[in-house]
């Protein structure tokens, strides 16, 4: 079994970053370098660019990050000076796919061939499952090169809740729930109206900082965004929401009752107007992973061990690392966020166990 390597992160947003760089040092220094280079090529984003470009439009990102949350943003510099490597280079690797929308627009970029991230997500109202409390799920699934840097965060700030977030070494956090019960996970999306702005992992971490699901959805509806994702919030009461969100059109989905399950690809008119063409082969999985998910998740009395099957189907949902792309499901986690419960997998699901864990003490 591979055990996730958990960071245990305490104190203030200088402390916990600081304590985040040493731990994961080395790790941190490969990744940073890995997507600055593919930052720099046009594969990813339409247009070749120099190093000193790239970093020069992730530094002018991370004034917008302390605007957003100054917090965060000292936690962000405390990780990158433990670490030894730039800020700008935690902004890029930690945010990668909505960098990658900044560099296509601001480069007038021409279609793109590289698409990330292929997650599947959903959300599972309290009338649809066994105990009558609502869950979340999703794969997490990257470029295969990520899965090396998998960690698991269990935070205590000092002026926040207490956390669990899935993410990688350098990250801030990708899918979490925090010890008020708010639970936060993500799909990427791709735009064309990317901008100088903040990346999803602040907003992700900025939720997780919110003690009721309002305020967390409102950490998304008010951020100037670098660029676009799908975010999924559910609190401990089983209020949920889906919000597709590009860096200039948002549309919010309350949870009813029916599961809501969301991939890769926008389905709502307005983000729909931002989005640009995935490749072909991209496109059709994010369309035959929702369309099998749906369909996994169209009975009654849905339990735990559902969530953690879907996550493991071979059909469509677990994804295996193949030529030209090379996305891999990389992790997945479930959460139930009326009893603090946390299941949390690194690398394939259909290779690797389930691990426990709980937000509250």
């Amino acid at each position: 079994m591979r055990e996730l390597r958990v960071v245990r992160l305490a104190g203030t947003p200088t402390e916990m970053g600081r304590q985040h760089g040493e731990k994961f040092a080395s790790d941190i220094q490969v990744f940073a370098q890995d997507r600055l280079e593919l930052a720099m090529e046009n594969a990813w984003t339409g247009r070749k660019l120099s190093e000193s470009e790239v970093l020069s439009l992730a530094e002018a990102c991370l004034e917008e990050h302390h605007r957003y949350s100054p917090e965060l943003t000292e936690e962000l510099v405390g990780i990158a000076n433990a670490a030894g490597v730039r800020p700008a280079e935690v902004v890029i690797a930690s945010g990668f796919t909505d960098f990658i929308d900044l560099v296509y627009n601001h480069a007038n970029s021409l279609q793109t061939t590289h698409a990330a991230d292929d997650c599947t997500a959903f959300l599972v109202p309290a009338n649809r499952t066994a105990t009558q409390q609502a869950m979340f799920g999703q794969t997490w699934d990257m470029h295969d090169s990520a899965e090396e840097h998998v960690i698991l965060m269990d935070g205590q700030p000092a002026d926040a809740p207490a956390f669990l977030a899935f993410s990688t070494a350098g990250c801030l956090g990708m899918i979490g729930m925090n010890s008020a019960g708010i639970a936060v996970g993500i799909n990427n999306l791709m735009a064309a109206d990317g901008q100088v702005g903040v990346s999803w992992t602040h907003v992700v971490r900025k939720a997780l900082m919110q003690e009721d699901v309002e305020a967390a959805l409102t950490c998304i509806t008010d951020a100037k965004l670098m660029g676009a994702h799908n975010y999924l919030l559910m609190d401990a009461r089983g209020q949920g929401y889906n919000v597709e969100a590009t860096s200039t059109a948002k549309n919010v989905t309350p949870l009813a009752e029916t599961p809501i399950v969301h991939t890769n690809h926008c389905l709502v008119d307005n983000t729909l107007a931002q989005q640009r063409s995935r490749p072909e082969a991209s496109q059709k999985s994010s369309e035959t992973r929702l369309s099998r998910a749906q369909q996994l998740l169209n009975d009654d009395g849905i339990t735990l061990e559902d969530l953690m099957e879907i996550t493991k189907d071979k059909e469509a949902i677990c994804v295996s690392s193949k030529p030209p792309m090379h996305v891999a499901t990389c992790g997945a986690a479930v959460m139930r966020p009326a009893t603090g419960d946390f299941w949390a997998v690194w690398g394939k699901p259909t290779e690797n166990d389930y691990q426990h864990f709980s937000v509250i003490a």
